[in-house]
């Protein structure tokens, strides 16, 4: 087993090689911007790293979000492209349990990574690798009074420190750990991938004007 993790959901931008026993191989960036810039060359150099050639990878794993759009898109088309390449499989993930399983916590808790917009992408969590909520979007102070008493692990918890006052690491997503409950899960062969499509929860930033002028003749 060879499996190649990516996760372009927040702003790092993470990529991580696993042999099915550990990790081999692990690059992070946080740089909300520049997505589409890192990604490949975080690929080449985790390849370098293990001394590895990309034909040997023998599974993709991506996080399929919650999040932005313009970030999101970029990962998991990146897998696409490796898996039809290569024809291997792809193994989504959702981005939040990746942060969750690296807290290593074994109690109840949350995630909450920024969604931007003064928002807030969240999930709870009974421990470290079971997730009991689906992943959402809300206002931090509309959720602060449900997660009352629990850490929260991720930047929205260091974001929003008078909602989420005991924040928790790990701040940002990490392949690795990613990778790591990857292989896990298809060890136990208990599934719990999802479909490697983009998990967004809302409305791209990014819209057409209601009102713009037309300029082709007519």
């Amino acid at each position: 087993m060879l499996l190649l993790a990516m996760d372009t959901a927040t702003p790092a931008v993470t990529v991580a090689l696993h042999d099915g026993e550990a990790v081999v191989a692990s690059s992070g960036q946080v740089d909300a911007r520049r997505h589409g810039e890192l990604l490949l060359p975080a690929v080449d150099r985790v390849l370098k790293e293990a001394g590895l050639k990309l034909d040997a990878v023998t599974g993709i794993v991506v996080g399929v979000g919650p999040g932005p759009y313009t970030g999101l898109r970029v990962g998991l088309v990146t897998a696409a492209a490796f898996s039809s390449a290569l024809g291997v499989p792809v193994h989504g993930l959702c981005t939040l349990d990746g942060l969750a399983y690296a807290s290593g916590i074994d109690e109840p808790f949350a995630v909450a990574t920024d969604a931007r917009r003064k928002e807030v992408y969240w999930a709870r969590y009974d421990d470290s690798r079971t997730r009991v909520t689906d992943a959402a979007v809300d206002r931090p102070a509309e959720i602060a009074e449900r997660l009352a008493g629990l850490p929260v692990v991720g930047a929205g918890a260091r974001l929003y420190p008078e909602a989420f006052p005991d924040a928790r690491d790990p701040e940002h997503q990490s392949a690795a750990a990613l990778a790591a409950l990857a292989a896990e899960r298809l060890a136990a062969g208990d599934g719990g991938f999802l479909d490697p499509l983009p998990m967004y929860l809302r409305r791209p930033d990014a819209q057409v004007p209601k009102n713009y002028k037309v300029v082709t003749p007519k």
